[in-house]
Protein backbone atom coordinates (compact mmCIF):
# COMPACT_ATOMS: atom_id res chain seq x y z
CA UNK A 1 0.00 0.00 0.00
CA UNK A 2 1.24 3.32 -0.97
CA UNK A 3 2.52 6.15 1.68
CA UNK A 4 0.12 8.88 1.89
CA UNK A 5 2.33 12.12 0.94
CA UNK A 6 2.14 14.72 3.44
CA UNK A 7 2.43 18.12 1.65
CA UNK A 8 2.06 21.45 3.76
CA UNK A 9 1.65 24.53 1.98
CA UNK A 10 3.00 27.59 3.71
CA UNK A 11 1.52 31.20 2.72
CA UNK A 12 2.92 34.37 4.18
CA UNK A 13 -0.14 36.37 5.44
CA UNK A 14 -0.53 39.92 3.86
CA UNK A 15 2.60 39.68 2.85
CA UNK A 16 3.94 42.97 1.01
CA UNK A 17 2.08 45.13 3.99
CA UNK A 18 3.99 41.81 6.30
CA UNK A 19 7.07 43.48 5.18
CA UNK A 20 6.90 46.61 5.32
CA UNK A 21 5.64 46.41 8.92
CA UNK A 22 8.87 43.99 9.65
CA UNK A 23 10.89 46.65 8.51
CA UNK A 24 9.34 49.36 10.45
CA UNK A 25 8.13 48.09 13.78
CA UNK A 26 6.50 51.32 14.90
CA UNK A 27 3.29 50.71 12.38
CA UNK A 28 3.10 47.17 13.04
CA UNK A 29 0.26 47.68 15.50
CA UNK A 30 -1.79 50.25 13.11
CA UNK A 31 -3.32 49.77 10.28
CA UNK A 32 -1.23 49.79 7.04
CA UNK A 33 -1.33 49.64 3.41
CA UNK A 34 1.29 49.13 0.62
CA UNK A 35 -0.64 51.80 -1.88
CA UNK A 36 0.37 53.71 -4.95
CA UNK A 37 1.21 57.17 -4.62
CA UNK A 38 -1.16 59.03 -2.03
CA UNK A 39 -1.13 62.41 -3.68
CA UNK A 40 -2.85 61.11 -7.03
CA UNK A 41 -6.46 60.00 -6.74
CA UNK A 42 -6.43 57.14 -8.39
CA UNK A 43 -3.67 55.30 -6.48
CA UNK A 44 -5.14 52.03 -5.44
CA UNK A 45 -4.27 49.92 -2.27
CA UNK A 46 -1.90 46.95 -3.03
CA UNK A 47 -1.93 45.10 0.19
CA UNK A 48 -3.07 45.59 3.72
CA UNK A 49 -2.40 44.36 7.21
CA UNK A 50 -5.01 42.71 9.33
CA UNK A 51 -5.83 46.07 11.38
CA UNK A 52 -6.74 47.67 8.15
CA UNK A 53 -8.73 44.33 6.58
CA UNK A 54 -10.64 44.95 10.17
CA UNK A 55 -11.69 48.30 8.88
CA UNK A 56 -12.97 46.67 5.72
CA UNK A 57 -10.03 47.87 3.47
CA UNK A 58 -9.05 45.59 0.64
CA UNK A 59 -6.56 45.19 -2.32
CA UNK A 60 -8.11 47.48 -5.22
CA UNK A 61 -9.52 49.91 -3.02
CA UNK A 62 -8.64 53.74 -4.73
CA UNK A 63 -6.62 55.14 -1.77
CA UNK A 64 -9.26 57.56 -0.80
CA UNK A 65 -12.01 55.36 -0.62
CA UNK A 66 -9.83 53.28 1.89
CA UNK A 67 -9.10 56.35 4.02
CA UNK A 68 -13.01 57.00 4.00
CA UNK A 69 -13.27 53.59 5.44
CA UNK A 70 -9.81 53.79 7.87
CA UNK A 71 -9.04 57.62 8.35
CA UNK A 72 -5.92 56.80 10.64
CA UNK A 73 -4.74 54.18 7.54
CA UNK A 74 -1.08 54.13 6.66
CA UNK A 75 -0.18 53.97 3.30
CA UNK A 76 3.47 53.41 2.18
CA UNK A 77 5.26 52.51 -0.89
CA UNK A 78 6.14 49.51 -2.27
CA UNK A 79 9.65 48.23 -2.05
CA UNK A 80 9.59 45.31 -4.74
CA UNK A 81 13.42 44.26 -4.39
CA UNK A 82 13.16 44.10 -0.34
CA UNK A 83 9.95 41.85 -0.66
CA UNK A 84 12.23 39.47 -2.96
CA UNK A 85 14.90 39.56 -0.50
CA UNK A 86 11.89 38.45 2.21
CA UNK A 87 11.08 35.64 -0.06
CA UNK A 88 14.10 34.17 -0.25
CA UNK A 89 15.33 33.82 3.29
CA UNK A 90 11.80 32.44 3.38
CA UNK A 91 12.59 29.49 0.93
CA UNK A 92 15.85 28.95 2.70
CA UNK A 93 14.27 28.20 5.97
CA UNK A 94 11.99 25.56 4.20
CA UNK A 95 14.83 24.16 2.29
CA UNK A 96 16.29 23.02 5.99
CA UNK A 97 13.04 20.69 6.17
CA UNK A 98 12.74 19.11 2.88
CA UNK A 99 14.50 19.67 -0.91
CA UNK A 100 11.25 19.62 -2.22
CA UNK A 101 9.99 23.18 -2.32
CA UNK A 102 7.59 24.43 -4.70
CA UNK A 103 7.07 28.27 -4.79
CA UNK A 104 4.16 29.91 -5.60
CA UNK A 105 4.78 33.52 -6.30
CA UNK A 106 6.40 35.82 -4.07
CA UNK A 107 4.76 34.38 -0.99
CA UNK A 108 3.47 30.90 -1.37
CA UNK A 109 5.63 27.55 -1.31
CA UNK A 110 4.80 23.66 -1.15
CA UNK A 111 6.87 21.48 0.70
CA UNK A 112 6.72 17.66 0.24
CA UNK A 113 7.93 16.12 3.88
CA UNK A 114 6.84 12.79 3.22
CA UNK A 115 10.42 11.58 3.31
CA UNK A 116 11.63 14.25 5.87
CA UNK A 117 9.20 14.00 8.52
CA UNK A 118 10.68 11.39 10.71
CA UNK A 119 13.94 13.68 11.66
CA UNK A 120 11.25 16.37 12.77
CA UNK A 121 8.35 14.68 14.94
CA UNK A 122 5.04 15.42 12.83
CA UNK A 123 3.73 17.10 10.31
CA UNK A 124 1.77 19.44 13.03
CA UNK A 125 5.48 19.86 14.80
CA UNK A 126 6.95 20.91 11.28
CA UNK A 127 4.10 23.53 10.51
CA UNK A 128 4.14 24.93 13.64
CA UNK A 129 7.99 24.92 13.69
CA UNK A 130 8.05 26.94 10.66
CA UNK A 131 5.17 29.39 11.79
CA UNK A 132 7.64 30.23 15.07
CA UNK A 133 10.93 30.57 13.02
CA UNK A 134 9.21 32.76 10.31
CA UNK A 135 7.58 35.38 12.86
CA UNK A 136 11.27 35.27 14.96
CA UNK A 137 13.37 35.12 12.23
CA UNK A 138 12.05 37.36 9.31
CA UNK A 139 9.50 39.58 11.75
CA UNK A 140 6.18 37.78 9.67
CA UNK A 141 3.68 35.62 9.70
CA UNK A 142 2.75 32.67 7.87
CA UNK A 143 -0.40 30.44 7.59
CA UNK A 144 0.29 26.58 6.97
CA UNK A 145 -2.39 24.12 5.26
CA UNK A 146 -1.34 20.51 5.77
CA UNK A 147 -2.73 17.67 3.15
CA UNK A 148 -2.18 14.73 1.32
CA UNK A 149 -2.22 16.45 -1.94
CA UNK A 150 -0.99 20.26 -3.23
CA UNK A 151 -4.67 21.06 -3.89
CA UNK A 152 -5.91 20.56 -0.62
CA UNK A 153 -3.06 21.65 1.15
CA UNK A 154 -3.46 25.01 -0.50
CA UNK A 155 -6.81 25.18 0.65
CA UNK A 156 -5.61 24.36 3.99
CA UNK A 157 -3.84 27.52 4.14
CA UNK A 158 -6.65 29.56 2.40
CA UNK A 159 -9.11 28.36 5.31
CA UNK A 160 -7.42 29.92 8.60
CA UNK A 161 -5.52 33.00 8.25
CA UNK A 162 -3.44 34.51 9.64
CA UNK A 163 -0.43 32.53 11.35
CA UNK A 164 -2.50 29.24 11.80
CA UNK A 165 -2.36 25.23 10.98
CA UNK A 166 -5.20 23.61 8.86
CA UNK A 167 -5.02 19.60 8.57
CA UNK A 168 -7.45 18.21 6.06
CA UNK A 169 -6.81 14.26 5.77
CA UNK A 170 -7.57 11.47 3.84
CA UNK A 171 -10.15 10.30 6.60
CA UNK A 172 -11.47 14.74 6.81
CA UNK A 173 -11.09 16.05 3.46
CA UNK A 174 -15.25 15.66 2.06
CA UNK A 175 -16.36 16.75 5.36
CA UNK A 176 -14.01 19.76 5.63
CA UNK A 177 -14.17 20.37 1.86
CA UNK A 178 -17.26 19.62 -0.24
CA UNK A 179 -19.47 22.12 0.88
CA UNK A 180 -17.32 24.58 0.22
CA UNK A 181 -18.14 26.61 -3.49
CA UNK A 182 -16.10 25.56 -6.50
CA UNK A 183 -13.84 28.91 -6.18
CA UNK A 184 -12.43 27.74 -2.66
CA UNK A 185 -9.71 25.65 -4.99
CA UNK A 186 -6.84 26.62 -7.24
CA UNK A 187 -7.62 26.16 -11.18
CA UNK A 188 -11.07 27.22 -10.89
CA UNK A 189 -11.41 30.55 -12.17
CA UNK A 190 -14.74 32.49 -12.72
CA UNK A 191 -15.32 31.25 -16.34
CA UNK A 192 -14.76 27.14 -15.24
CA UNK A 193 -17.46 28.23 -12.22
CA UNK A 194 -19.69 29.90 -14.55
CA UNK A 195 -19.57 26.23 -16.63
CA UNK A 196 -19.70 23.66 -14.40
CA UNK A 197 -22.77 25.77 -12.58
CA UNK A 198 -24.31 25.76 -16.06
CA UNK A 199 -24.64 21.61 -15.32
CA UNK A 200 -25.96 22.25 -11.64
CA UNK A 201 -22.57 21.62 -10.16
CA UNK A 202 -21.89 24.31 -7.38
CA UNK A 203 -19.82 22.56 -4.16
CA UNK A 204 -16.70 20.77 -4.16
CA UNK A 205 -19.10 17.89 -3.24
CA UNK A 206 -21.00 18.37 -6.50
CA UNK A 207 -18.15 18.34 -8.74
CA UNK A 208 -16.26 15.04 -6.58
CA UNK A 209 -19.67 13.18 -7.89
CA UNK A 210 -20.54 14.70 -11.03
CA UNK A 211 -20.48 11.73 -14.04
CA UNK A 212 -17.02 11.78 -15.01
CA UNK A 213 -17.89 11.15 -18.73
CA UNK A 214 -19.94 14.51 -18.92
CA UNK A 215 -17.08 16.06 -16.94
CA UNK A 216 -14.13 14.97 -19.53
CA UNK A 217 -16.66 14.96 -22.61
CA UNK A 218 -17.19 19.20 -21.70
CA UNK A 219 -13.98 19.67 -20.13
CA UNK A 220 -11.09 17.38 -21.46
CA UNK A 221 -8.56 16.63 -19.42
CA UNK A 222 -8.54 19.82 -17.35
CA UNK A 223 -11.63 19.13 -16.50
CA UNK A 224 -10.60 15.37 -15.39
CA UNK A 225 -7.61 16.60 -13.02
CA UNK A 226 -9.98 18.83 -11.64
CA UNK A 227 -12.34 16.35 -10.45
CA UNK A 228 -9.73 14.05 -9.57
CA UNK A 229 -8.35 16.86 -7.33
CA UNK A 230 -11.56 17.46 -5.82
CA UNK A 231 -11.66 13.70 -4.98
CA UNK A 232 -8.33 13.46 -3.34
CA UNK A 233 -6.85 11.35 -6.19
CA UNK A 234 -4.87 14.02 -7.56
CA UNK A 235 -0.95 13.00 -8.70
CA UNK A 236 0.61 16.17 -8.55
CA UNK A 237 4.14 16.47 -7.66
CA UNK A 238 5.76 19.48 -5.14
CA UNK A 239 9.00 19.65 -7.21
CA UNK A 240 12.70 19.37 -6.32
CA UNK A 241 14.01 23.15 -5.37
CA UNK A 242 17.10 21.75 -7.36
CA UNK A 243 15.71 21.14 -10.50
CA UNK A 244 12.83 24.40 -9.93
CA UNK A 245 16.25 26.47 -10.04
CA UNK A 246 17.28 24.69 -13.11
CA UNK A 247 14.59 26.77 -14.78
CA UNK A 248 12.67 28.83 -13.60
CA UNK A 249 10.70 30.58 -15.56
CA UNK A 250 10.44 32.27 -19.20
CA UNK A 251 9.60 36.07 -19.02
CA UNK A 252 9.06 38.98 -21.33
CA UNK A 253 8.27 42.96 -21.18
CA UNK A 254 8.61 45.86 -22.72
CA UNK A 255 8.02 50.01 -21.88
CA UNK A 256 5.68 51.06 -24.20
CA UNK A 257 6.64 53.63 -26.54
CA UNK A 258 3.88 55.62 -25.29
CA UNK A 259 1.25 54.88 -22.05
CA UNK A 260 -1.16 52.07 -22.62
CA UNK A 261 -4.79 53.90 -21.98
CA UNK A 262 -7.28 51.53 -23.07
CA UNK A 263 -7.83 47.47 -23.08
CA UNK A 264 -7.85 47.33 -27.02
CA UNK A 265 -3.57 48.57 -27.00
CA UNK A 266 -3.01 46.39 -24.36
CA UNK A 267 -4.25 43.71 -25.61
CA UNK A 268 -1.89 44.19 -28.95
CA UNK A 269 1.35 44.12 -26.61
CA UNK A 270 0.16 41.39 -24.17
CA UNK A 271 -0.39 39.35 -27.39
CA UNK A 272 3.32 40.25 -28.75
CA UNK A 273 4.82 39.28 -25.78
CA UNK A 274 2.95 35.95 -25.33
CA UNK A 275 3.37 34.71 -28.73
CA UNK A 276 7.25 35.75 -28.24
CA UNK A 277 7.54 33.68 -24.71
CA UNK A 278 5.26 30.73 -26.20
CA UNK A 279 7.74 30.47 -29.11
CA UNK A 280 10.56 30.24 -26.84
CA UNK A 281 8.98 27.72 -24.43
CA UNK A 282 8.63 25.33 -27.88
CA UNK A 283 12.40 26.14 -28.81
CA UNK A 284 13.52 25.04 -25.32
CA UNK A 285 11.19 21.57 -24.97
CA UNK A 286 8.92 23.47 -22.29
CA UNK A 287 5.62 24.25 -21.04
CA UNK A 288 4.49 26.44 -18.39
CA UNK A 289 1.02 26.51 -16.03
CA UNK A 290 1.50 30.11 -13.79
CA UNK A 291 1.28 32.61 -15.89
CA UNK A 292 2.52 36.41 -14.41
CA UNK A 293 1.50 39.96 -15.49
CA UNK A 294 3.17 42.66 -13.62
CA UNK A 295 2.02 46.31 -15.17
CA UNK A 296 4.17 49.15 -14.37
CA UNK A 297 1.61 52.42 -14.21
CA UNK A 298 2.62 55.86 -15.43
CA UNK A 299 3.14 56.83 -11.90
CA UNK A 300 5.85 54.18 -11.50
CA UNK A 301 3.75 51.67 -9.45
CA UNK A 302 3.86 48.23 -9.97
CA UNK A 303 0.68 45.96 -10.00
CA UNK A 304 1.00 42.07 -10.26
CA UNK A 305 -0.96 39.11 -10.21
CA UNK A 306 -0.35 35.59 -11.25
CA UNK A 307 -2.78 32.62 -12.05
CA UNK A 308 -2.65 28.72 -12.99
CA UNK A 309 -4.06 27.17 -14.59
CA UNK A 310 -4.90 22.85 -14.80
CA UNK A 311 -2.85 22.24 -17.84
CA UNK A 312 0.51 22.94 -18.79
CA UNK A 313 0.95 24.78 -22.00
CA UNK A 314 3.30 26.37 -24.27
CA UNK A 315 0.74 28.05 -26.70
CA UNK A 316 0.22 31.63 -27.63
CA UNK A 317 -3.27 31.61 -26.97
CA UNK A 318 -3.62 29.71 -23.86
CA UNK A 319 -1.01 32.31 -22.32
CA UNK A 320 -2.66 35.43 -23.69
CA UNK A 321 -6.10 34.71 -22.46
CA UNK A 322 -4.80 33.91 -19.27
CA UNK A 323 -2.79 36.85 -19.16
CA UNK A 324 -5.45 39.28 -20.14
CA UNK A 325 -7.97 37.21 -17.18
CA UNK A 326 -5.56 39.05 -15.30
CA UNK A 327 -4.89 42.70 -16.67
CA UNK A 328 -9.29 42.41 -16.37
CA UNK A 329 -8.53 41.87 -12.91
CA UNK A 330 -5.66 44.21 -11.84
CA UNK A 331 -6.13 47.05 -14.19
CA UNK A 332 -9.42 49.37 -14.56
CA UNK A 333 -7.74 51.67 -17.31
CA UNK A 334 -7.89 54.61 -14.87
CA UNK A 335 -4.16 54.87 -14.99
CA UNK A 336 -2.16 54.39 -17.98
CA UNK A 337 0.50 52.09 -18.06
CA UNK A 338 4.30 52.18 -19.62
CA UNK A 339 5.38 48.94 -18.91
CA UNK A 340 4.25 45.80 -19.05
CA UNK A 341 5.64 41.85 -18.14
CA UNK A 342 4.28 38.39 -18.84
CA UNK A 343 6.19 35.25 -17.28
CA UNK A 344 5.10 31.91 -16.95
CA UNK A 345 6.75 29.54 -14.83
CA UNK A 346 5.91 26.44 -12.82
CA UNK A 347 7.77 24.94 -15.81
CA UNK A 348 7.71 21.07 -17.26
CA UNK A 349 9.40 18.92 -19.85
CA UNK A 350 6.97 18.88 -23.08
CA UNK A 351 7.81 15.51 -22.75
CA UNK A 352 5.42 15.60 -20.09
CA UNK A 353 2.66 17.05 -22.58
CA UNK A 354 -0.50 15.02 -23.73
CA UNK A 355 -3.09 15.23 -25.97
CA UNK A 356 -6.20 13.57 -25.67
CA UNK A 357 -9.43 13.10 -27.71
CA UNK A 358 -10.77 15.63 -26.45
CA UNK A 359 -8.31 18.00 -26.09
CA UNK A 360 -9.05 21.23 -28.29
CA UNK A 361 -5.61 22.43 -28.46
CA UNK A 362 -4.55 19.56 -31.15
CA UNK A 363 -4.99 22.03 -34.08
CA UNK A 364 -3.51 24.80 -32.47
CA UNK A 365 -0.71 22.70 -31.16
CA UNK A 366 -0.02 21.73 -34.70
CA UNK A 367 -0.71 25.28 -36.22
CA UNK A 368 1.83 26.88 -33.67
CA UNK A 369 4.66 24.07 -34.59
CA UNK A 370 3.92 25.25 -38.15
CA UNK A 371 5.07 28.60 -37.73
CA UNK A 372 7.64 27.62 -35.77
CA UNK A 373 9.56 25.84 -38.64
CA UNK A 374 8.73 28.95 -41.34
CA UNK A 375 10.02 31.42 -38.62
CA UNK A 376 13.56 29.43 -38.07
CA UNK A 377 13.17 29.43 -42.03
CA UNK A 378 12.60 32.95 -42.32
CA UNK A 379 13.25 35.10 -39.41
CA UNK A 380 10.76 35.56 -36.36
CA UNK A 381 9.22 38.61 -37.61
CA UNK A 382 8.09 36.31 -41.11
CA UNK A 383 5.06 35.38 -39.41
CA UNK A 384 2.95 37.48 -36.12
CA UNK A 385 -0.12 37.67 -34.93
CA UNK A 386 -2.52 40.43 -36.60
CA UNK A 387 -3.36 41.78 -33.19
CA UNK A 388 0.03 42.60 -32.16
CA UNK A 389 1.32 44.87 -34.86
CA UNK A 390 1.30 47.61 -33.21
CA UNK A 391 4.63 49.39 -34.16
CA UNK A 392 3.05 53.31 -32.29
CA UNK A 393 2.85 51.01 -28.88
CA UNK A 394 6.17 48.53 -29.13
CA UNK A 395 9.57 49.12 -29.30
CA UNK A 396 11.64 45.57 -29.83
CA UNK A 397 14.78 47.04 -29.25
CA UNK A 398 13.49 48.00 -25.77
CA UNK A 399 11.85 44.26 -24.64
CA UNK A 400 13.30 42.26 -21.83
CA UNK A 401 14.12 38.51 -22.69
CA UNK A 402 15.37 36.43 -20.10
CA UNK A 403 14.85 33.23 -18.47
CA UNK A 404 15.22 32.57 -14.86
CA UNK A 405 14.70 36.19 -13.70
CA UNK A 406 14.69 36.45 -9.74
CA UNK A 407 14.09 40.44 -10.40
CA UNK A 408 11.46 40.61 -12.02
CA UNK A 409 9.78 43.59 -10.70
CA UNK A 410 12.61 45.10 -9.75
Amino acid sequence: MQTKKIILHCDVNNFFASCECALNPSIKDQPVAVTGEVTKRNGIVLAKNEIAKRFGVKTGDVIFEAKRKCPDLICVRPHHKIYEKYSRRIRAIYEEYTDKVEPFGIDECWLDITDTVKFFGSALDVANTLRQRIKEEIGVTISVGISFTKTFAKLGSDMKKPDAVTIISPENFKERTYKLPLGSIIGVGKKMEAKLNKLNIFTLGDLASFDENIIKRKFGIVGERLQKNVQGVGDDEVQNIENYKVVKSVGNGTTTLVDVKNKKEIRSVVMFLCDEIATRLRNKHLTGSTISVSLRRNDLIWISKSHTILKSTNLSKDIYNTAMEIVDQIWNEVCPLRSIRITVSNLDSEDNYQLDLFDTNRNRKTLENAIDKIRQKYGYNSITPLLSKNDRLINQQALRLDDDDDDDLS
